[in-house]
């Protein structure tokens, strides 16, 4: 296997995506590994998990910079310093200006629950069962400066319920959640992706799963 891609993982919170991509990065196979996570929140339990798990992990609190700025300078230079390839949103609650996303294009990867570009933004699952809608699912995509728009990297669907609540269908997304995101980077740390125009193209062939049909025919 050639030389593993070196992973920042940007938190806000628990970090359960982030467990999911550690629990990938200690597969001997597996082409990626964390080598930092950062939180703009001191308080993240998150940070707690990755030095539990041997990942060097800090805190750069966006609320004691004077502008977004001089918060991301910072953020900048703490994962170039530890030469990270590629960033990984986990749950990071934080939208970045353009200078930071184009310094990183097609470097930062972001999980979003939805099928994007369906329900963009915040409370997805009540509005995707407002909607009616029969499917829901996650989303990973490259970063770009609009909030939960870039490049689709890789999508995963499950059922909405009749009698689902906001909380049944999330617990449902965040199982998928935790399947989708490792399997996209290691998509894109295998270099077996490429990014034409704003698509992503996988340069191999592949052949689909069965579809999900929600209501199930029978």
């Amino acid at each position: 296997m050639s030389q593993r891609k070196r992973v920042g993982v940007l938190i806000s919170g628990r970090g359960s995506n982030m467990s999911s991509l550690i629990n990938a990065c200690n597969k001997p196979d597996y082409p990626a590994v964390i080598t930092l996570v950062i939180s703009n929140n001191p308080d993240a339990p998150g940070l707690k998990i990755a030095t539990q798990a041997g990942i060097a992990a800090r805190s750069i609190d966006h609320k004691t910079y004077p502008s977004r700025e001089a918060f991301e300078a910072d953020l900048d230079t703490a994962l170039k310093e530890a030469e990270v390839d590629l960033i990984c949103n986990a749950g990071f609650m934080r939208l970045l200006t353009n200078s930071f996303v184009e310094g990183w294009r097609d470097k930062q990867l972001n999980i979003h629950p939805s099928l994007l570009p369906a329900f963009k933004g915040l409370h997805t699952h009540e509005r995707a069962i407002e909607a009616g809608v029969k499917l829901s699912g996650c989303t990973v995509h490259f970063v770009r400066t609009e909030m939960d728009a870039g490049p689709i990297i890789a999508q995963a669907a499950v059922p909405v319920l009749p009698d689902d609540t906001a909380d049944d269908l999330a617990a449902r997304v965040l199982e998928a959640e935790h399947k989708l995101y490792p399997h996209a980077l290691r998509l894109v740390a295998s270099d077996q992706i490429q990014v034409e125009g704003e698509k992503v193209v996988l340069k191999n062939s592949w052949q689909a799963a069965d579809g999900l049909f929600s209501p199930p025919i029978v």
